[in-house]
């Protein structure tokens, strides 16, 4: 395993461990606010945030990048309404577990959508997870209108995540990001501008706005959406439901009592992620991010008929980190790219 794949998933748990960690401000939050304008407030100072660290990067952003990231945005902020609106007739324990069912739904649109068969210890990741999340969450049985909304909410987060790992490969994950986030706030906004938006009323729900915009918003997506080009969305899928582990374990330290449930449900979870990592991840998923770069780097190089050994007429930039871009200025394109930085590796 390459050096940069190797950090994919511990990078992921981390960006897991800030959304469920930030379960307990959350649920202050939209105790004391309206969730849509929590939501609109949270997504869009995450995509200002964005926006300001790297402006380059966002007037950078091409069609192609834009349509993909509108289209998982949008995925991504349907997602956030339907899970919004599903937990008005439904308990918060079957949202947790239905929205869990993304794990579920995404093998299922890899194999539907992309043509790709997944493993066997994929699958078997899939189940322990599904298992896990069952014992964590679920009270009792039955589908009502708000389960249907939740169910909904998981599909569309599948998709969002199958997007992404067939996708943030070929763009640079920072844009992408920011592509998403905005398209969620627009929605956001859009949706909750006809009932008017409401600013936090108080400092600690701007305090609760703000850690969730940094923490569990930006850096969460940017982290998401780089270490989902080095994984399949399976792969993923059953690392994201590590989140209620996390988020009862958040709860505990706010001071609420941990039963038996957490405890054997996160198990499951952990060994679900086990499963996966031993068996080899994806033997039948898609290359690595490392591997997708680099051909597609050879194939513009190919076309733009010039030398890998750099010469005259060619320059350096690095564009984000561990990202360099070769520029050859006869030519005046971008003719190569090196995700570790060796020019060679192309």
């Amino acid at each position: 395993m390459k050096r940069f794949d190797a950090l994919g998933v511990p990078l992921l748990v981390v960006a897991t461990a800030a959304w469920g960690s930030t379960f307990v401000v959350v649920k202050y939050a939209v105790a004391h606010m309206q969730v849509l304008d929590f939501l609109a407030w949270r997504f869009v100072i995450a995509t200002l945030i964005l926006v300001v660290v790297r402006p380059r990067s966002i007037a950078a952003i091409d069609r192609r990048t834009l349509w993909r990231g509108f289209l998982l945005g949008l995925s991504l902020a349907g997602g956030y309404i339907a899970q919004t609106y599903g937990l008005r007739y439904t308990s918060a324990a079957s949202s947790g577990f239905i929205t869990g069912m993304f794990v579920v739904f995404t093998p299922i649109l890899t194999g539907v959508l992309l043509r790709r068969r997944v493993g066997a210890a994929a699958w078997g990741g899939v189940g322990l997870a599904t298992a896990g999340l069952a014992i964590i969450s679920l009270r009792g049985l039955g589908l009502g209108y708000g389960d249907s909304l939740t169910l909904l909410c998981a599909f569309l987060y599948a998709f969002q995540l199958v997007g992404l790992g067939e996708w943030s490969a070929d763009h640079d994950p920072y844009a992408l990001a920011a592509v998403q986030l905005g398209t969620v706030a627009v929605g956001m906004v859009i949706v909750q501008a006809p009932f008017g938006l409401s600013p936090p009323s108080s400092g600690g729900l701007w305090a609760a706005v703000l850690v969730t915009a940094v923490l569990a918003t930006a850096l969460a997506f940017v982290v998401q959406t780089w270490a989902q080009s080095l994984m399949s969305a399976t792969r993923a899928g059953v690392v994201l439901t590590m989140e209620p582990v996390f988020a009862g374990i958040a709860a505990a330290v706010a001071g609420e009592a941990l039963g038996w449930r957490i405890f054997l449900g996160g198990a499951f979870v952990v060994a679900a992620m086990y499963l996966v990592e031993l068996g080899g991840g994806d033997p039948h998923g898609k290359p690595s991010g490392l591997e997708k770069a680099r051909s597609a780097a050879r194939a513009r190089v190919a076309r733009a008929g010039a030398s890998r050994t750099p010469g005259v007429g060619w320059r350096h930039e690095i564009d984000s980190p561990g990202v360099l871009h070769h520029r050859d200025d006869r030519l005046g394109d971008q003719v190569g790219t090196v995700v570790d930085g060796d020019v060679d590796a192309i």
